[in-house]
């Protein structure tokens, strides 16, 4: 029987939108997604808000403020149902994206969204962001 007492992680990611483009991270580690491209963001911690806790994952992960801003597409399960991924879009409110924990990073437009391999539980995500994104094609 499955455990069904344990409760579902929450893991948040951003689309940090600015003048009509994405912010794509790709993936430095671990080796099974190395190379992959996402959202940055990551678990919400006992006690946090989801919002505070992608504030905070932004800081981490890439030395910026964000402000959040408005969900992205539906939940997407992950870990055999353990985890849960929301995505919200998010704005930059101070500091320019440095590669602290990504290989690379990159800003991208609408019809380039496909353009890189993303992590599979950011595909629906993906495919629901171009109504977020104005007119930046």
């Amino acid at each position: 029987m499955p455990n069904f007492s344990s409760e579902i992680r929450i893991i948040v990611g951003a689309a940090i939108i600015a003048d009509g483009r994405v912010l794509a991270c790709e993936r430095s580690e671990p080796a099974e997604v190395a190379g992959r491209w996402e959202f940055p963001g990551g678990k919400v911690e006992p006690g946090e808000t989801e919002h505070d806790a992608l504030v905070r994952e932004c800081e981490e992960e890439l030395g910026v403020t964000v402000e959040v801003g408005e969900r992205v597409g539906q939940d997407v399960m992950l870990g055999h149902g353990r985890a849960v991924l929301k995505v919200y879009t998010a704005r930059l409110v101070t500091g320019v994206p440095q590669l602290i924990e990504h290989a690379e990073f990159r800003w991208l437009a609408a019809h380039e969204l496909h353009t890189v391999p993303w992590l599979p539980a950011d595909a629906p995500i993906v495919a629901a962001l171009p109504k977020f994104m104005g007119d930046g094609a």
